[in-house]
């Protein structure tokens, strides 16, 4: 089996993905999406939005990272696959399951699951400008508003050229409410050749076990719920339980380390108020944290406080 760290746009930055990582578990990370529109862009983007790269394309603990590409067009997709795989990047992947509305408008993500046609496009563009000893793998989910083209659009993706699929368990219009349709997954892993991993609602061991069974996959893509428990990628694999919150406490304050030290310090404040609103989710503590650090505007204070705990 493998566990990987899912791509979490404006959450799963650089800072967290070490961190995360750094716990132990993860077989793969994918980065946040590289938004391509026109233009092969400055290495300097990739560098910014995957920093790894600069370290062999791996986290401080050295887990491998894949860079993720998010676009429409075939031509401009490629030649910035062929420019994150001369940097370093362990592969690259496709993102056509995005749900933010400023991506979609531009037919962008999940918007993009309303045409096969160009997915498949997409992907053998990239799939013809990458090594093929280097993996092209894709993201998506069941479909923009029902699930009736999820066999249709798993097709275009392996008769494309992909290696590996991706299936978030939901459509765009689900978003992210429960459940998550893992049935359909194990329809498109009888539909196709090429490994599928599962991706939704796996926020511990039993929810593992369940979409294993359901979905027929043993690999899995965690999102949320690896930010609720941050040692879910060791849980589900058997080595630990979960973690107790005086461990989680001292990754909180080992995170805004990490954040406090890069370019986007200012954001610091809300970004670890958003981590807590996900741990919340499976540590009760958390929610009076959250409340203590609510009224905290300044890194400093919330930096003594976490401290005070820790």
């Amino acid at each position: 089996m493998r566990v990987v760290l899912a791509p979490m746009e404006g959450v799963a930055d650089a800072p967290m993905r070490a961190l995360l990582t750094s716990v132990g578990g993860y077989d793969l990370v994918i980065s946040e999406f590289i938004r391509v529109v026109d233009q092969l862009l400055p290495e300097k983007v990739f560098y910014r939005l995957c920093s790894e790269l600069a370290n062999h394309s791996k986290t401080v603990s050295g887990t491998p990272v894949r860079l993720q590409l998010l676009g429409q067009h075939p031509q401009w997709m490629a030649e910035n696959a062929s420019r994150a795989i001369t940097l370093g990047s362990k592969g690259v992947d496709l993102n056509f399951g995005c749900p933010a509305p400023m991506v979609n408008r531009s037919n962008g993500g999940a918007a993009l699951l309303k045409e096969p046609e160009t997915i498949y496009k997409v992907v053998k563009a990239v799939r013809e400008a990458v090594p093929l000893n280097m993996p092209v793998s894709a993201k998506i989910r069941l479909g923009w508003d029902d699930k009736s083209r999820c066999i249709e659009i798993s097709n275009a993706i392996e008769a494309a050229g992909a290696t590996e699929l991706t299936v978030h368990a939901r459509t765009k219009e689900e978003g992210y409410r429960p459940p998550a349709h893992w049935e359909y997954i194990h329809q498109i892993r009888d539909a196709i050749s090429i490994p599928v991993i599962a991706n939704g609602e796996i926020w511990s061991l039993d929810d593992y076990l369940k979409c294993k069974k359901v979905s027929g996959c043993s690999d899995v893509m965690i999102g949320r719920g690896a930010l609720a428990v941050p040692n879910l990628a060791q849980v589900i694999k058997g080595s630990q339980t979960k973690m107790p919150w005086t461990q989680v406490l001292h990754l909180l304050l080992q995170y805004s380390e990490y954040e406090i030290v890069s370019e986007k310090e200012k954001y610091y404040p809300a970004r670890i108020k958003q981590w807590l609103k996900f741990i919340a989710n499976q540590y009760s503590e958390a929610d009076e944290l959250f409340m203590e650090l609510r009224v905290l505007k300044k890194t400093p204070d919330i930096l003594t406080l976490l401290k005070s705990l820790s």
